[in-house]
């Protein structure tokens, strides 16, 4: 479960994914659940297709909330869930799916008996394309549009680095751990997990090989 996060900046989300807006509000570089944060999403007023990047909620608002702020977590969403969580299924079934810019993530590695913040980037030095969902919530009390997203997960019990992070349940055997990892998106994939069907987007939420990453310990979070 990723719950910090780094965005690039907005130069190189244009550079990289070819998007940008000179009307987007102002974004954190640092993330984190319930901040404002960049994503590129299939573009709504466009025939053609197209991107868009929009500035929303790291934390998504499912369409029967009926305020903004949840009891429950959704800046995650299990990719194994998606097709079945009240949450979700509807932007999944939908096509709502979108790419999240990140320069780093983090997760916690517990190997040495406490929590340790690792940093994960690209070996390359680019930026990480992240696969997420997003919808659009109306406020039931002021009639106010919100943005908002979630970054998908997938279980990481067999990768070699990923498998690694997160506390480890001492009821579960070590090949049953559901380990998380977020799920990233080669850029000649990005056209397809935003405007193809289901049937071939789908298969995109799959693990990234160790050689993409290049992970070592961080140092401890900003005060939020």
């Amino acid at each position: 479960m990723c719950t910090r996060y780094i965005s690039p900046e907005a130069g190189d989300i244009e550079r990289l994914w070819h998007v940008g807006s000179r009307h987007a509000p102002a974004w954190p570089r640092e993330v984190f659940p319930g901040y404002a944060g960049p994503f590129i999403r299939a573009a709504r007023d466009s025939a053609a297709p197209a991107r868009e990047l929009v500035v929303g909620q790291w934390a998504l608002i499912p369409w029967f909330a009926k305020e903004r702020k949840l009891k429950y977590p959704t800046c995650n969403a299990r990719s194994e869930e998606l097709a079945q969580k009240a949450s979700y299924k509807h932007p999944w079934a939908r096509g709502q799916r979108c790419v999240i810019p990140a320069a780093a993530f983090f997760e916690p590695c517990w190997e040495s008996g406490r929590h340790v913040p690792w940093r994960f980037a690209r070996a390359d030095g680019e930026p990480w394309g992240l696969a997420g969902l997003w919808n659009t919530w109306a406020d039931p009390a002021t009639g106010e549009l919100v943005e908002s997203y979630t970054m998908l997960t997938l279980n990481a019990d067999a990768h070699p680095l990923m498998s690694r992070m997160h506390k480890p349940d001492p009821k579960r055997a070590p090949h049953l751990q559901d380990k998380r990892s977020v799920v990233p998106l080669a850029l000649e994939d990005v056209d397809t997990w935003l405007h193809a069907p289901l049937q071939q987007a789908a298969p995109l939420v799959r693990l990234a090989p160790e050689a993409l990453f290049e992970a070592a310990p961080a140092s401890a979070p900003a005060p939020r």
